[in-house]
């Protein structure tokens, strides 16, 4: 991917970051928490610099398939029922859509990373079902993020999780949930992150 057609994909991401803002404030700075949590571990695994941009752009927008989901879904206050939740769970395909409908270079790419951030390393996750390294390693690399993020945040149906307790859960889902080797180098970047919680 040219630098040209980077800052273009670049450049979109955005404005559907600030659209999805509109939606739901959370989500965006999620987003960005998770695209520097991303880039932290990327630059850690030595990816090259072609794939670390690809990386940025597909964790800036791994959400952005919220966008279309219901606001009696999106912005309910409580835990979700067994239904909502299989309307949640489709904005990760919603996601690869509206990436793919960029047409530019690169976003075929950050589609399939968009459409599988939430596998799961032992193939319970969705919405495919893949599993271990059938997984893009940048899919797995957004996944841990996503997972330390959220956990660490206020929402309206969860108090915020101290560093020690998401740690301690995460542990619990390496290897089932998590990239184990990826999930080992997280957990030596994190002690020394500008984004770990206290």
């Amino acid at each position: 991917m040219t630098d040209h057609s980077h800052r273009a994909l670049v450049q979109f991401a955005s404005a559907l970051s600030a659209a999805l803002q509109e939606r739901d404030a959370y989500t965006r700075f999620h987003s960005e928490r998770v695209m520097n949590i991303s880039n932290e571990l990327g630059e850690r695994i030595a990816l090259p610099a072609s794939e670390l941009a690809l990386l940025k752009t597909a964790s800036a927008l791994h959400d952005i398939g919220k966008i279309g989901i219901p606001d009696e879904v999106l912005l309910k206050a409580g835990k979700l029922d067994g239904e909502e939740r299989s309307v949640m769970q489709t904005h990760s395909e919603r996601g690869a859509h509206i990436v793919l409908a960029l047409d530019r270079d690169g976003a075929d790419v950050v589609a399939e990373v968009v459409r599988h951030h939430h596998e799961s390393f032992d193939g319970s996750g969705y919405p495919d079902g893949l599993k271990g390294e059938n997984i893009p390693v940048l899919s797995r690399i957004i996944t841990i993020a996503d997972n330390y993020d959220a956990m660490s945040v206020r929402r309206v149906y969860q108090e915020p999780k101290k560093h020690n307790a998401i740690i301690d859960e995460m542990l619990d889902e390496s290897g089932h949930k998590h990239d184990p080797v990826l999930f080992e180098l997280f957990l030596k970047l994190i002690e020394k992150s500008d984004y770990r919680v206290d």
